[in-house]
């Protein structure tokens, strides 16, 4: 909406006040980027292991565009990261060593198993590397993969999609592992504003828009 404002006491001329886009209170200009965004990696197919005071993530994406749009992210957050075919025609994404993801180790592992810690929230930055990883559009809605062996991640990642506005079904048994969908046109809407704009390197058919 747009402000008009008088000048000079006849007001024959006019001021036109452009609207202030509102920034959404968990999109990803809500927030620097963190390596606690990682958390967007591990609620979805993501691991973390731990080595001494350091530890390292990794996740398994099935197109080289992911590769290139998560190695761009990985290194706004500090972190070196390298990839690597898969025998299934897959790639692996996996950062160094890191003093500065022991933290996201400490909360999400119990011994070597990934479980997600209390009050597991998520936001615009943390949404945007869940959806680089393992997002894609499904009509009339758009999935979210979830790791296909962490069952007990998978309620508490419902819970923290639903608190920030985005309810989305849980998809229990389907081709190519568990999912949540994301559907409505509110919702879908929801998710567009708060991943933020396509990087260079992803297909404008993948990337979330309200055109799924």
């Amino acid at each position: 909406m747009e402000a008009v404002v008088g000048v000079g006491p006849s007001a024959s001329s006019e001021l036109v006040v452009p609207p202030v886009r509102q920034l959404s209170l968990f999109g990803v200009e809500a927030t620097d980027p963190s390596p606690a965004d990682l958390t967007g990696l591990l609620v979805g197919p993501g691991q973390v292991v731990r080595m001494g005071g350091t530890a390292r993530v990794s996740v398994v994406v099935d197109a080289a565009w992911r590769v290139h749009v998560l190695v761009a992210e990985l290194a706004l957050r500090g972190l070196h990261a390298s990839w690597e075919p898969t025998e299934d025609q897959q790639h692996e994404v996996r950062t160094s060593y890191a003093t500065t993801l022991a933290p996201l180790a400490r909360s999400w592992l119990r011994g070597t198993a990934k479980r997600p810690p209390a009050g597991l929230h998520l936001n615009g930055r943390r949404l945007r590397l869940w959806v680089a990883a393992a997002g894609s559009p499904e009509p009339p809605g758009f999935l979210l993969r979830l790791g296909d062996t962490e069952e007990s991640c998978w309620e508490a990642v419902g819970a923290a999609l639903a608190a920030i506005g985005l309810p989305a079904v849980l998809l229990l048994p389907r081709a190519g592992g568990p999912a949540y969908r994301i559907t409505g046109r509110r919702r879908l809407a929801r998710l567009v504003e708060l991943v933020g704009e396509r990087p260079a390197a992803a297909p404008a058919a993948i990337w979330p828009t309200l055109a799924v």
